[in-house]
């Protein structure tokens, strides 16, 4: 079974390492340019998810939630954009960062909290919810992955 049949099924994480672990797996498998929504309460898993993503793409630089900053830049084998759009009102803000550049290749795009800027991302970006099921298990699901399936 691939990855994206496994996540799509949904995940169990019961370590910040298996959710490193699940992402480095899915970064294997991502298309070039994916742009990645990831949605879910604090603390469900996003930013470690991220950090995965970025190991498996041998980013050496600590990646960490990018809320003050908005978005960070890390480069390595693929470059990874993370932004966090938490702070954010309207998705005519997220336009006004000029990252458009950063849906294309050789970009990944990470979005945390992309409800917030609904409208603003392609309709090709791919959803993965995030939760937390009871204490230590956190689950990690693959709503929507349009057209583009791999």
């Amino acid at each position: 079974m691939s990855i994206f049949d496994t996540l799509q099924k949904g995940m169990i994480s019961k370590s910040a390492d298996e959710t490193q672990s699940i992402a480095a797996s899915l970064a294997k498998a991502l298309p070039i340019n994916q742009v990645l929504k990831l949605s879910g309460t604090l603390g469900t898993g996003k930013t470690t998810f991220v950090q995965g993503l970025a190991k498996a793409w041998q980013i050496t630089e600590t990646v960490k939630s990018p809320t003050f900053n908005l978005y960070s830049i890390y480069p390595g084998s693929r470059q990874l954009i993370h932004l966090d759009a938490y702070r954010l009102n309207n998705p005519s803000e997220a336009e006004s960062l000029l990252i458009e550049e950063f849906l294309e290749a050789p970009y990944c795009l990470a979005v945390e909290w992309p409800e917030k800027v609904d409208g603003w991302m392609e309709d090709e970006a791919w959803l993965l919810q995030f939760s937390i099921q009871k204490e230590n298990e956190h689950h990690i699901k693959l709503e929507a992955w349009p057209s583009r399936n791999p």
